[in-house]
């Protein structure tokens, strides 16, 4: 029996070692108690062709599209065909989706072509899939370590051997593994408006990248059209767009309307530059998310969570709109992988926000994320079932290979020289990205960017607010670097100095250690961005 250690857990870790539970020792490590996570956070629901009406052939559409031509079509085939037999091992697990009579209740949300969005407890989809989820891991076999902060992986003859965690006494210690499944989340704290927890500060992406993992596609970062624009930015799920809530400017009017034909239903980067462009126009307010008529019982019924936390705010958005911002939400960038979560380093597996598996492509389809990560922590334990510990050639898309060789570059410096700066402070880095980096973007404000972080240097102190300020630093320097490299519009890279599209072959960016990689063919023709693929 082989030892795996799973980091994380959210939905993606809770699969992952429940799964691999069956085969194997599994030690499952998370950063503060087991239920916390994004997962738990996740309002909107998980997609799956599960009706009668919907085919698996209309998601994988949908979700390519959405991926504005970087989804890689064999991880899209995975998540949209397996799909449904996850759906059924989450109702194994207990998961007690919402209902319409004896059949599985359903919604719309932006970009899907058909009516095919689950959601548990109305709007706490990801807080019901969590806590059945983790009952299901306290009743099995693995091992829990609580409030164990990963430092670093550890690499043996290059092959990943372990993992270091921290302590909350500060103490360090080294959990030795045949095999590494990394699913500690996204980076929501590089920017200053986040839907993400505080725990999520890029620790698994930063850890893979100091390994010498590969990289892929940073600069991908979505932002969610709706957070409540109030100190905690807490999310306003898209589904209230989806049951007929409008977004309007202070005139009162439908600005989206003339921004996309789905107006409130476009894209979710398209909304979020709508949202950001309009506020710009009146000063920086928030624009109004209008959904009185939708009424109060309607409002308090479907979505309970949001209900409660527009009314703890001493709004009733039952009477009047309600004020909201775009919002750091989801990484499509992380660790590359190949569809069985295999990363291009022998011994680390990496599923969930943590990997980049190409599935999402340059922009994630709503409600696709829940189901990536289901998919694809299966397959990975799937994998293991086949043999932990074998060291492995890459065998991934082969965008990686193709990318890789392009171009070599110092991306941990985002393009300058670092220098012996002052310690970088953390509410100032994530002020810098949301201005450098953020819904818009541009050289320059890429270059200043850059700029500044290369002036910055992590903390000598060694206690976890430190080295998590290090990891966010670094992987600030990365997506910059990324950003910049990247001269067109796509998905939710959006650069206001490249407002177009390649028209060409779309390629993806690829970072290690001190490289950087991309290919997107230069002198090609481009088109217009405002389409949603």
């Amino acid at each position: 029996m082989a030892r795996v250690v799973v980091v994380g857990s959210g939905v993606a870790g809770l699969i992952a070692a429940l799964e691999a539970a069956r085969t194997h020792e599994v030690t499952v490590v998370t950063k503060s108690e087991l239920s916390e996570s994004n997962t738990a956070y996740a309002q909107g629901g998980i997609a799956a062709a599960v009706f009668p009406d919907d085919s698996v052939g209309s998601h994988i559409a949908d979700t390519l599209r959405a991926g504005a031509g970087l989804a890689v079509v064999e991880a899209v085939e995975a998540l949209c065909e397996e799909g449904p037999e996850r759906i059924l091992d989450l109702i194994a697990f207990g998961v007690e989706f919402d209902r319409s009579g004896d059949d599985l209740a359903r919604g719309l949300e932006a970009a899907h072509t058909h009516a095919r969005v689950l959601h548990a407890g109305g709007d706490a989809t990801g807080a019901e899939i969590e806590r059945a989820l983790v009952h299901a891991v306290r009743a099995s076999a693995a091992r829990i370590v609580e409030h164990a902060f990963l430092t670093d992986l550890v690499v043996t003859d290059g092959a990943v051997s372990g993992v270091e965690v921290m302590l909350d006494d500060g103490s360090t210690s080294e959990l030795p593994a045949d095999a590494v499944i990394l699913a500690s989340g996204g980076a929501g704290q590089l920017y200053s408006h986040t839907t993400n927890p505080a725990v999520t500060t890029g620790d698994g992406v930063a850890a893979a990248w100091r390994a010498g993992a590969a990289l892929a596609d940073l600069e991908f970062y979505q932002f969610h059209p709706t957070a409540l624009a109030l100190p905690g930015s807490f999310l306003v799920s898209e589904a209230v767009r989806g049951e007929g809530a409008v977004l309007r400017n202070d005139a009162g009017e439908r600005f989206m309307l003339a921004v996309h034909p789905d107006a409130e239903l476009a894209p979710r980067d398209v909304v979020a530059r709508g949202i950001a462009e309009e506020m710009a126009k009146q000063g920086g307010r928030p624009v109004l998310l209008d959904a009185t008529a939708l009424g109060a019982d309607f409002l308090a019924r479907r979505f309970p969570t949001i209900d409660a936390a527009c009314r703890a705010a001493g709004l009733d958005w039952s009477a009047v709109p309600v004020p909201v911002t775009p919002a750091a939400h989801y990484w499509m960038g992380g660790v590359a992988t190949d569809t069985h979560g295999r990363t291009t380093l022998p011994g680390l597996y990496a599923v969930g926000e943590v990997a980049c598996t190409g599935a999402h492509g340059a922009n994630r389809l709503a409600s696709n994320s829940l189901l990536e990560s289901i998919v694809f922590a299966h397959r990975a334990a799937a994998e293991l079932a086949d043999g932990v510990g074998e060291r492995w050639e890459w065998t991934g898309p082969s965008w990686i290979a193709e990318a890789a060789d392009v171009v070599a570059a110092d991306a941990a410096r985002g393009g300058g020289e670092v220098s012996a700066g002052d310690v970088v402070d953390r509410s100032e880095l994530r002020a810098l990205m949301w201005d450098g980096a953020g819904v818009h973007r541009s050289r320059e404000s890429l270059e200043a960017a850059a700029g500044a972080l290369a002036r910055k240097r992590p903390s000598d102190a060694r206690t976890r607010s430190a080295r998590e300020d290090a990891n966010l630093l670094d992987l600030a320097r990365l997506v910059v670097s990324a950003a910049l490299a990247r001269d067109e519009s796509r998905g939710a890279h959006f650069r206001s100095d490249f407002p177009l599209l390649h028209e060409g072959v779309a390629r993806h960016s690829v970072q290690v250690a001190g490289r950087r990689a991309l290919s997107p063919a230069p002198d090609i023709d481009r088109t217009e961005v405002t389409v949603p693929c």
